[in-house]
């Protein structure tokens, strides 16, 4: 299994935040968690809202706790409300059930973390995090 390095945590961080300036994206923060829910790395560029750090913490939290991405986690909020309003009861809050959230898979296709970002439209959001994955070797879990 490969590990989730602070090293690759940072280049996972630097690359999301590339894409959201190449797109024109608003201002975002990206976390990254390890395959048990503890944050790795956080960046939050200027500009970025005060409370863009605990949605992107909420996205990737509820995606690495679940072992689904925030956007499955969506579907499930959509199918199954009262199911998904214990959950977030349950976790005392820190599940953000939208797009933005995605699991970092190893080769193997082991969870070992969680990548959230938060910041612009949650579609564009996950875009970037997949993009994070992606330049480190990983596989993107949507």
């Amino acid at each position: 299994m490969k590990t989730l390095t602070l090293e690759k945590a940072n280049i996972i961080i630097n690359t999301a935040t590339n894409k959201a300036r190449k797109l024109h994206m608003a201002p975002i923060t990206v976390v990254v968690l390890d395959e048990a829910g503890h944050l790795k790395a956080m960046q939050r560029e200027d500009g970025a809202t005060v409370i863009r750090q605990q949605i992107a913490t909420a996205k990737a939290w509820g995606a690495v706790s679940m072992g689904i991405s925030s956007r499955s986690l969506a579907s499930v909020a959509e199918e199954r409300p009262g199911f998904m309003n214990a959950l977030i009861n349950i976790a005392d809050g820190q599940i953000m059930p939208v797009p933005g959230g995605v699991l970092i898979r190893d080769t193997k296709n082991h969870v070992i973390g969680a990548v959230g970002i938060s910041g612009d439209s949650s579609d564009q959001d996950e875009r970037c995090a997949i993009a994070g994955i992606e330049a480190v070797g990983f596989i993107a879990g949507i």
